[in-house]
């Protein structure tokens, strides 16, 4: 299969002044039959809620939704009773399961918040539902690959319901690292959170997306500051 490119620039949009979501994948209203998932991927929409505003009380089932604040916090509240804040440097999963019904709302009321929203089809259907997050020093991805999601039980990782890994590296301009995928027959899709790097010989900049899978080692060189997610799921 060759690689899937999905240039920021062809991102789906919806922006309803409260809300401004760039959509990686077909979403909402954007629809596009050549970006409905990579593998188990389904959704991956950059968020920026303006302060105070959210997401009211609505119902997921049957999806792992990961969230990843890239600056500010949100408020966060289920139907399992958690109320939660979710500050940059964490990252939160909920396993809606057989169902939830959660809010989330911009934790300051007057800066904005951005944030991925990050959705993967699960392995199992209809678990009780559950929720997790976790804080992660940005010391721990310095030219390498932090793992922050994975399904195994682990206090280092939060734990995801799909034989999936999702990590995040930070590179400075030059610096060269490999990905080796965790499990066999799996696709990674890379996703550029700032700077622009070349993935096997594929330039990239901000925002923009790469799935590749049918690969062993994956290199990866950063042609400035670079910060990296990289999402591995059954194909």
């Amino acid at each position: 299969m060759k690689p899937v490119l999905h240039p920021a620039s062809e991102r789906g949009q919806a922006n309803f002044g409260w809300l401004n979501s760039r959509h990686s994948f077909s979403f909402g209203q954007f629809h596009d039959p050549a970006k409905m998932n990579f593998g188990a991927l389904r959704v991956l929409n950059d968020d920026i809620v303006t302060g105070g505003a959210g997401f009211g009380t609505h119902a997921h089932d049957n999806m792992e939704i990961v969230s990843i604040p890239l600056s500010g916090a949100l408020a966060h509240k289920d139907s399992t009773g958690t109320a939660r804040v979710i500050e940059t440097g964490d990252v939160q999963i909920m396993s809606a399961g057989s169902g939830i019904s959660h809010s989330e709302y911009n934790a300051d009321k007057t800066q904005p918040v951005n944030f991925l929203q990050v959705w993967v089809f699960p392995k199992l259907r209809d678990i009780t539902p559950r929720y997790e997050q976790k804080s992660f020093a940005s010391s721990g991805r310095q030219h390498q690959w932090q793992v922050v999601v994975s399904p195994q039980e682990s206090s280092e990782t939060v734990w995801i319901n799909q034989d999936a890994q999702f990590s995040l590296a930070e590179l400075d301009a030059g610096r060269h690292l490999d990905y080796t995928r965790a499990f066999d027959g799996s696709g990674v899709y890379f996703f550029v959170i700032e700077g622009s790097v070349k993935i096997d010989d594929i330039k990239l900049g901000k925002r923009d997306g790469l799935g590749i899978s049918e690969a062993g080692t994956i290199s990866i060189t950063a042609a400035e500051k670079s910060y990296l997610l990289a999402i591995e799921v059954p194909l």
